[in-house]
């Protein structure tokens, strides 16, 4: 029997990886179309080419193959048809005062923390590293000023997690889904050890022994892939 959803993206996108995550941790069982986002296929699948898309083909027993578009989209369908386990908080867990204090948290990491840790550092180092034409003095010139604007984003996000355990304390939330792929990306990196608060090192180690996690490794920079 097909699986009931596809996911439209490479293993290697942060963003795909996030809602692979919390599929696996809810239980949704999904295929995989592996693209690079800009690609013909993605084209076929999104309007301007991004990743991911979620393919949902059935809805009430009727075959719709209805294409959603967007992570934020994407993961509140994931939650209205997959309600347990919960990946939001109430207020006052994990020390947040108001509940939308993690849609935050995931809201910063998707639209400041990507270009920061992906453009400014993860992607130019990889570049140096496979290409081997530049010593690494010349590399850490050329990613200064990225290196600077990461550790003040991951500062940050240390501030506002809770004080040990995931992102919001004892339960996971989609906070940790979508810093997790980031975050497994620059830990293939030599920044990843200069800069990174003790706080996010704990939390990484956390995320590492979760079953999502270990399920979604396949096709990343962690375990050695490239687009």
């Amino acid at each position: 029997m097909s699986a009931p959803y596809t996911i439209v993206g490479t293993p290697f996108s942060t963003f795909t990886r996030a809602i692979s995550l919390g599929m696996k941790h809810k239980g949704l069982p999904y295929n995989q179309i592996s693209t690079p986002p800009l690609t013909s296929i993605a084209f076929d699948y999104h309007p301007f080419g991004f990743l991911p898309t979620l393919v949902i083909h059935e809805i009430d027993g009727k075959r719709v193959d209805l294409k959603l578009r967007e992570s934020h989209a994407i993961l509140r369908y994931i939650d209205r048809v997959a309600p347990e386990p919960k990946l939001e908080i109430k207020s006052g867990e994990g020390g947040a005062l108001v509940e939308e204090k993690m849609w935050e948290f995931v809201s910063l990491v998707a639209f400041f923390g990507f270009p920061i840790v992906e453009g400014g550092v993860v992607k130019p180092r990889v570049k140096a590293l496979d290409e081997g034409k530049l010593s690494d003095t010349q590399v850490r010139a050329q990613i200064q000023e990225g290196v600077a604007k990461l550790s003040e984003f991951l500062a940050l996000m240390a501030s506002l997690m809770a004080p040990e355990g995931f992102a919001f304390g004892e339960k996971l939330t989609w906070a940790d889904f979508f810093l997790y792929p980031l975050l497994s990306d620059l830990s293939m990196v030599p920044e990843w050890k200069e800069i990174v608060p003790a706080r996010i090192y704990s939390w990484f180690d956390r995320m590492a022994e979760v079953e999502a996690v270990k399920a979604t490794a396949a096709g990343t920079l962690s375990v050695g892939a490239r687009p």
